[in-house]
């Protein structure tokens, strides 16, 4: 049997030794594109067996140039950088791995929720240019017996819920997708979209990027919020209208936003989300740890294993 070539498009990792050992047992030929240009992708990936990907867009156009790919991995818990339902006409199989970083993406957002809610950032500003005053900070509100409203209840706002009623939060949720059972299981209130709005002092992101949530906070659900409520995301930027959000926060109609995710990454510079008191950013780090880029890199490719071996995969993406 000749060896397999599986083609990384990118990589954001110190090295790809974990997913090289998942992938040891088949000897395979590795080639890494010298960039995430459609050109540079097709000039290792064209006649390969597999591809690894992180953030490179792999559109339609470049797959049907794929001469003999079998499956496509996506070092990731999204796939809207690869056009799924082109694959799926293909007989391309799609993987992802959508557990890798529960624990680190809710602990972020528990600790952005944290560092709204306290003023963490304003405060140690503050203190750091010399000025030890409380009045500079009020008001705080007690956290306890506020409201969380998720947007979605997947894997990671399941693993956040419990954390934040730890800290005396009543947790809501709107998932048009997840069952009832799922909704008993975390003891999470079921409401509507417009309900979630209307009741959270903090509303957390955790939807995927679709046609249909692109935006999805946009002015008129800001224009529902209570005033005064503060945003979480550590999902995908473009759910939120930024133009928006940055008119309801100089309103004083929001009171905060904790964002880790952004329409365009890096953030440009002379966005007009910078230089806010009222607004965390941190570029795009909540899903990271040590131990879980380990587990991403060995999931992501044990399953391209399987399935070059004739297995179907552990974590399958349905054509979009």
């Amino acid at each position: 049997m000749a060896r397999p070539i599986i083609a990384v498009t990118d990589s954001v990792f110190p090295s790809l030794d974990p997913a090289l050992a998942a992938l040891a047992h088949l000897d395979p030929e590795i080639r890494i594109a010298k960039g995430m240009a459609a050109e540079d992708i097709l000039a290792v990936a064209w006649d390969a067996d597999a591809i690894l990907v992180t953030y490179a867009k792999l559109a339609g156009d470049l797959l049907r140039q794929l001469s003999r790919c079998k499956v496509i991995g996506r070092f990731g818990l999204g796939v809207d950088n690869i056009d799924t339902r082109t694959a799926a006409e293909l007989g391309i199989v799609v993987t992802y791995v959508p557990d890798y970083c529960m624990h680190e993406v809710s602990d972020h957002a528990m600790a952005l929720l944290l560092g709204l809610a306290r003023k963490i950032a304003l405060s140690n500003k503050l203190v750091q240019a010399g000025r030890w005053e409380m009045p500079a900070v009020v008001p705080l509100r007690r956290l306890h017996g506020q409201v969380l409203g998720l947007i979605g209840l997947g894997n990671i706002p399941r693993a956040l819920a419990p954390k934040a009623k730890a800290f005396g939060l009543h947790v809501i949720a709107h998932d048009p997708y997840a069952s009832k059972d799922v909704f008993g299981a975390c003891e999470v209130e079921e409401v509507s979209f417009e309900t979630l709005l209307a009741r959270s002092d903090f509303i957390s992101l955790h939807a995927p990027l679709t046609p249909a949530t692109r935006g999805l906070l946009n002015a008129p659900a800001f224009a529902r919020m209570k005033q005064g409520a503060a945003i979480v995301n550590t999902a995908r930027g473009p759910l939120i209208d930024e133009p928006a959000l940055v008119d309801a926060l100089e309103r004083g109609h929001l009171g905060g936003a904790a964002l880790d995710v952004v329409a365009t990454e890096p953030l440009p510079k002379d966005s007009k989300l910078l230089g806010r008191d009222n607004v965390i950013l941190t570029p795009h780090t909540a899903f990271y740890s040590v131990e879980a880029l380990e587990e991403l890199q060995t999931k992501c490719a044990t399953d391209v294993a399987r399935v070059l071996g004739g297995k179907p995969p552990v974590y399958p993406v349905k054509p979009g």
